[in-house]
């Protein structure tokens, strides 16, 4: 069953049956073949002013109409999220059936959150039924929120998985504040705006109708980069004295608001954590030595944990206490690494950063969304380098792959700070090669792998290969492996070792059965064991969201077939190289010796590929696509 998370919607007077029955017929014509709506979506917040802070609480409601037989079980459940900082005051559900009777909800369930978020506070998620769902029933769920930190209001979104009709933003505010706002989406022009001001009282308010639902795709960016929102954020406020009050006008005050967590913390380093220190970076006499050693401890001996509870979830722990229960979450990896640099007279920072699930820039948005993670930022030789305590596997001297790109807010001390962008790995630096050596035989092929790996594959690999058992393990190689076609068997693999995340070598041994064809005493074979690169065509103009990849990278396949004794070539495909602005290929036949090799070289440039972009890419898979269709030929001399 699917849950739907929806929140920002607001509830239509009742109307008549005759109209219940002409909406429904109005937009199963407008949207066809859809199993559910939203009708319309709205919130409003109001802020005030409360003992000389801001203080916001918000009315939202939601109001959905189902479609068909099937949405029951295609939108079966609901619910909304909450925590300490966005308290829920009041909530109810219920259901309007076709007949126009009322059906509350009387059970709803809170448990914690499942969120895969680095910082993780106390989030709950309450999930609940609509009862009585069939088509034409409309579902309704109204709540009211205390947003106790106004720093963390979050965006409004205009799109949904389902067509949306209306959705309308409101924001209430005293005249003597400053509220900002930021449109975002790929189809912002569609928000409009308008203003309103009376009685010593602004409201902006935000509206659109009609938005179609979003397609979701595996391979797409979070939502945030492409989806209609609008971030909005209280920049300034004059207080009961008048005077004027900053909030989140810059990144100073952001800058101010973070360094707030950090400043009562590590006011000296303990016993313990001074003797480890001192025995990592004794016999070491480089400062790049002494980094390099105190990084790899923390990430080795320091085990990840993300649970927090209120405030904990933005404010680091001791690096005493971390060091002596030995786990903590990125910001307490943050605070160990920082002390211990610090301790050994390496310069270390404190530093906010927000993971590639957030596509905001601290210089755009001053605002705590833009962030969801904590690292440290250490200078070495006039550079900076980037240390994330909580990736085990990650290299000294290259960013996580989840910061690759990203802004990050540096502490220098209570009032100075720099804004970073981290670096983005060369192709170069991500290798993957992969070469077959293969055997003709009476029932098909046999031959040996060996696949080597640089950078971030290897990374990966390290990480996947240290947390399975042995069960999953060998089902992890005979994924890996595996090549030509399902009666792909592997016969034997080493299993590698674990030293050097930078680079892992892998190989083993298999079977493939009725791959290569002999007739009339030729041999036929297709050796492009591998077509990465099939099914993997653009619906382009249709698609409109990018795609994300993991890295820049350079992927090598290589087929080595040993021609039999006896036999001869008879045709080698001809060579192809492609490339335009956005990627390529090298596709090379060769002979050498008895052996023919079959070279495929890939080169990836983007870790995000937007739509005005996918034409180019289909053009090459339009070149590329022919090429796997070609066969050598061997004959007897």
């Amino acid at each position: 069953m699917r849950k739907l998370f929806l929140s920002g919607l607001i509830v239509l007077s009742a109307p008549a049956l005759p109209v219940l029955a002409q909406i429904d017929q109005e937009v199963k014509k407008k949207f066809p073949g859809e199993e559910a709506v939203v009708l319309e979506s709205s919130v409003h917040y109001r802020i005030s002013l409360k003992n000389g802070e801001p203080d916001v609480e918000s009315s939202e409601k939601q109001q959905l109409l189902f479609l068909s037989d099937n949405t029951s079980a295609y939108m079966s459940r609901y619910g909304f999220s909450h925590s300490s900082f966005h308290q829920v005051l009041k909530y109810e559900a219920y259901t309007r059936t076709p007949q126009n009777k009322t059906i509350k909800v009387t059970e709803f369930k809170t448990t914690d959150s499942k969120s895969n978020s680095i910082f993780y506070d106390d989030v709950k998620e309450t999930m609940f039924d609509f009862p009585s769902i069939s088509p034409g029933a409309i579902g309704t769920l109204e709540m009211t929120t205390h947003h106790k930190d106004a720093h963390l209001l979050s965006p409004f979104y205009f799109s949904r998985r389902v067509p949306l009709i209306n959705a309308e933003l409101k924001i209430s505010f005293p005249k003597s504040m400053v509220v900002r706002y930021i449109v975002k989406g790929l189809e912002k022009e569609r928000v409009k705006f308008s203003e309103d001001s009376r009685r010593g009282e602004i409201t902006y308010t935000f509206k659109a109708s009609d938005m179609p639902g979003e397609k979701s795709y595996p391979d797409a960016p979070e939502s945030a980069y492409y989806s209609t929102h609008v971030i909005f954020f209280i920049d300034r406020y004059k207080n009961e004295k008048g005077d004027t009050v900053r909030y989140l006008s810059t990144v100073d005050d952001l800058h101010r608001l973070n360094y707030s967590y950090v400043k009562n913390i590590n006011k000296e380093i303990g016993p313990e954590l001074k003797q480890i220190t001192d025995s990592i970076i004794r016999n070491l006499t480089s400062v790049e030595q002494k980094a390099r050693a105190i990084y790899k401890w923390v990430q080795q001996s320091i085990k990840y944990v993300a649970f927090e509870a209120g405030m904990e979830g933005f404010i680091p722990r001791d690096a005493n206490l971390v060091c002596s229960r030995r786990f903590g979450d990125c910001k307490d990896m943050s605070s160990i690494l920082t002390v211990m640099l610090n301790y050994a007279g390496i310069p270390a920072y404190y530093t906010w950063i927000g993971t590639r699930h957030i596509p905001y820039d601290y210089t755009e948005v001053p605002t705590p969304i833009v962030d969801n993670h904590m690292i440290c930022t250490i200078r070495l030789n006039d550079e900076y380098i980037f240390l994330d305590g909580t990736d085990p596997t990650c290299v000294f001297g290259t960013p996580s792959e989840h910061i690759q790109g990203k802004q990050a807010l540096l502490a220098i001390d209570e009032k100075n700070y720099k804004i970073l962008r981290v670096g983005i790995p060369a192709k170069e630096t991500n290798q993957f090669t992969d070469t077959s050596y293969l055997q003709l035989t009476d029932k098909g092929i046999k031959g040996s792998i060996s696949i080597n790996m640089k950078g971030y594959y290897s990374m990966n690999t390290h990480s996947a290969l240290k947390y399975v058992n042995e069960k999953e393990k060998e089902e992890y190689f005979r994924n890996l492996f595996r090549r030509g076609s399902n009666k792909f068997r592997l016969e034997k693999y080493d299993v590698p070792r674990l030293d050097n995340n930078d680079h892992i070598s892998l190989s083993g041994q298999f079977d493939l059965q009725d791959y290569a064809k002999k007739v009339a005493g030729d041999w036929y074979i297709n050796m492009n064991l591998f077509k990465p690169y099939e099914h993997r065509e653009i619906d382009y103009p249709k698609r409109k969201i990018p795609i994300e990849f993991p890295h820049l990278s350079v992927q090598k396949y290589v087929t080595v077939l040993e021609i039999p004794e006896g036999y001869k070539v008879a045709y080698l495909p001809a060579s192809k190289s492609y490339k335009n602005d956005v990627w390529g290929f090298n596709i090379r036949y060769e002979q050498k010796n008895n052996q023919v090799i079959l070279t495929q070289e890939f080169e990836n440039n983007h870790i995000l590929l937007t739509p005005e972009k996918f034409a180019e890419w289909n053009k090459v898979l339009e070149q590329l696509f022919p090429l796997y269709k070609e066969t050598v030929n061997l004959t007897k001399k």
